[in-house]
């Protein structure tokens, strides 16, 4: 019995990395949570580590700086700049560990360090906190919520290649919107909108780009998701996987509900990320160039005199309200007009939609395999 459980368990993970809980019983979600956690729990320490690390230099968790930064301000605004990709190296590294009690160890670890942080930063009420956020992550852990983070973590990750090429096909709309970076009248409207507007502005903007890539992409996928598998001539692709050697079904389930979800998830996901990641490399480009021309004469006159200091996500930092507020602008201008070129564009199509409707085809074939060997496995 051990060659045909190792094989499911082996055939879960491969589910669990692709994004993919919904293929997974109920009972496979629930196996082994703690040592599936850790890479969310490391991630999470590293994190309560960098705070810890603020708290040290400054007396204080959160990040306000005024004026011209100390250097001790400068040595926080570095810490708070490498948090996040610290934190995704760290849980990478943990994901990568082979077996499951490397990963228990490593969940344990974590806990018992962000515990100890908090104690010192928080006390009792930071360490309870703790405590709420570990079951949190383990609850998602168990619902297959921290499997379709972790795969849009990795998938971010991957998509500097295909942004580049976006990238290049977006230069139009970058030169467009210099123009746009360059307008008084947005700087002033930058500069006057309270950040409550500006962000139901950028969601609103985003939203309805949303909306354009999930349709198209969905009429792409339909009639596949409808028959539920591919053809075997697809199973070329699943050579090396715990698949290779399972048999087709003579009738594949229909999907779920969740099962659809899950996969048209998993398909706009792809396609958003990459168009996210030109949005971020274009509104850094501007936020590089805003840094660059930006006087303080410069900055009043198109600002009518607004705020040299700005504030984001709850930061308080040395940088103007108003340049914020235009990159985001810009990067949800973006979002919106390759996501608008993305549904009519026939190279785009073929160039980034259809590779994941190739991969959701080498996925669907594999789930009908995977639920009829668990249908065999549980008649014998």
């Amino acid at each position: 019995m051990t060659s045909p459980i190792a094989a499911q368990r082996a055939a879960e993970r491969w589910f669990l990395d692709r994004g993919l809980p919904s293929v997974l019983t109920r009972r496979a979600r629930l196996r082994s949570v703690w040592s599936r956690s850790a890479p969310a729990l490391t991630g999470f320490s590293v994190l309560d580590a960098c705070s810890l690390a603020i708290y040290l230099l400054t007396g204080k968790q959160g990040v306000e700086i005024d004026g011209e930064p100390t250097v001790i301000e400068w040595i926080v605004l570095a810490i708070v700049a490498v948090a996040l990709p610290l934190a995704g190296l760290g849980g990478w590294a943990v994901a990568r560990l082979v077996t499951d009690r490397s990963q228990a160890i490593a969940s344990a670890v974590s806990v018992g360090f962000v515990a100890i942080g908090e104690m010192i930063a928080d006390g009792v009420i930071g360490a309870l906190i703790t405590g709420l956020i570990v079951v949190l992550i383990l609850a998602m852990t168990a619902l297959g919520i921290g499997s379709i983070t972790g795969w849009a973590i990795r998938l971010t990750m991957t998509q500097f290649a295909a942004a580049g090429a976006l990238l290049v096909r977006a230069l139009p709309i970058v030169l467009l919107t210099v123009l746009v970076f360059f307008n008084t009248y947005v700087w002033v409207m930058a500069a006057t909108i309270s950040q409550t507007r500006m962000w139901l502005a950028i969601l609103l903007l985003v939203a309805i780009a949303g909306t354009f890539v999930i349709t198209g992409m969905f009429e792409q996928a339909k009639p596949l998701l409808l028959k539920a598998t591919a053809s075997a001539r697809h199973a070329d692709h699943l050579t090396g996987t715990p698949f290779e050697d399972l048999c087709d079904p003579p009738e594949p389930d229909p999907l779920s509900r969740g099962e659809w979800f899950n996969v048209v998830f998993i398909l706009a996901a792809t396609q958003v990320a990459q168009i996210l990641m030109v949005a971020v490399v274009t509104a850094s480009l501007f936020f590089a160039l805003g840094m660059i021309v930006l006087s303080p004469q410069l900055l009043a006159a198109w600002t009518r005199n607004g705020s040299g200091d700005g504030v984001f996500l709850g930061m308080g930092l040395p940088v103007p309200q108003a340049l914020i507020n235009v990159t985001l602008f810009l990067a949800a201008l973006t979002f919106m007009y390759i996501s608008a070129r993305a549904v009519g564009d026939g190279e785009y199509r073929s160039r980034f939609l259809d590779p994941s409707i190739a991969d959701l085809k080498h996925t669907l074939l594999a789930r009908s395999r995977y639920r009829y060997g668990l249908r065999a496995l549980a008649e014998d």
